[in-house]
């Protein structure tokens, strides 16, 4: 199965003025307290079976985690359950940094959807 992959610069251009786009932070809460991107979803990957009713299937679901490879197989696993509007950040919150995005504190950050 093919995984749908942005980088930072095209997740940023989909951000913006893109009220229907859902983020969903994939990392332990204690990786998100260091910082993620503003308006996430805090949901770690250990959580995703047991939440998957929560995970809309109309709306574009962008997953980041730190470098890509979890929020990818978040991505894989959602494809295999359906889910067919799911999109890994390439290079994860890293290469947000260092595409010089700002990152924000969890209490940006929402629990649920």
């Amino acid at each position: 199965m093919l995984i749908k992959e942005v980088d930072s610069p095209q997740l940023m251009s989909k951000i913006v003025g893109n009220d229907d786009l859902v983020i969903i932070d994939v990392r332990e809460m204690h990786e998100i307290s260091r910082g993620t991107i503003k308006g996430t979803v805090a949901m770690p990957m250990a959580t995703v079976p047991v939440r998957l009713s929560e995970i809309p299937k109309d709306k574009e679901v962008v997953f980041i985690c730190r470098s890509g490879a979890r929020s990818g197989q978040v991505c894989m696993f959602l494809g295999q359950h359906g889910y067919e509007n799911v999109i890994n950040l390439r290079g994860g919150m890293i290469g947000w940094v260092r595409s010089g995005y700002e990152s924000v504190l969890p209490e940006q950050v929402s629990n649920i959807y």
